[in-house]
Formats: C-alpha cells, sequence, structure tokens
C-alpha cells in the first residue's frame, strides 16, 4: 500500500505493530497425564514465540519510520532516538509497549 501522507503511513505502520495480542494462558486441568509436557513450559514456548512475532512486527514496521524526518515522527508523538533505543531492547521485553511507556513519561506535562 502505497500513502501519499507520510504521517498517515506512519500511524498505520504503529497500527499494524500494535495489533498482535498475546497468546491466552493455558486451562488449568484438573488431572494431568503423564505423557503431556508441563503446562508452564507450554506458555513458556508460547510466549517466546509471541515475543519473537512483536519483535518481528517491530523491525518490519517501526524500524522503516527512521527514514522520515523528524517532524513526522514528531507527529506520530516519537523521536528518532526512541525507536533505536527500543530496537536496543532484550527480546523479552516487548519494544512496542517499552515504547508506548517511554512516551507517556515523555509527554507527561510539568508543573
Amino acid at each position: 500500500m502505497k500513502f501519499e501522507n507520510p504521517t498517515q503511513h506512519a500511524h498505520n505502520a504503529w497500527e499494524k505493530a500494535s495489533q498482535l495480542a498475546p497468546p491466552p494462558k493455558p486451562p488449568q486441568l484438573q488431572f494431568y497425564m503423564p505423557a503431556m509436557p508441563p503446562m508452564g513450559l507450554i506458555r513458556a514456548v508460547d510466549m517466546r514465540w509471541w515475543r519473537y512475532q512483536r519483535r518481528r512486527l517491530f523491525r518490519r514496521h517501526i524500524l522503516p519510520l527512521l527514514a522520515y524526518d523528524e517532524q513526522v515522527l514528531q507527529d506520530i508523538g516519537h523521536c528518532r532516538e526512541d525507536i533505536l533505543w527500543a530496537n536496543q531492547l532484550p527480546l523479552k521485553v516487548d519494544a512496542i509497549q517499552a515504547l508506548k511507556a517511554r512516551q507517556k513519561k515523555c509527554h507527561v506535562p510539568q508543573r
């Protein structure tokens, strides 16, 4: 999709990167079958896969925004340094949520 307005493209990229919801928690079973893997292991594998997919979405949709100038990034509420900082976070930290939290912290009105 080709957008004429870079700000609109940036907003759409942010929405695409934010759309992946975390996997649901596995159900608590009343019994345990010996051939069944532990539910904690299943949850750990699910979360690791989800984190990998989130980081892939971040790199696919958010990192290309660095090609825009500072004004467009400012229009969507981020700066180049914040996006580069989020890209360097470890995989177990959700870069999109960390970027949102940093944006909220930076834009709190000071008295």
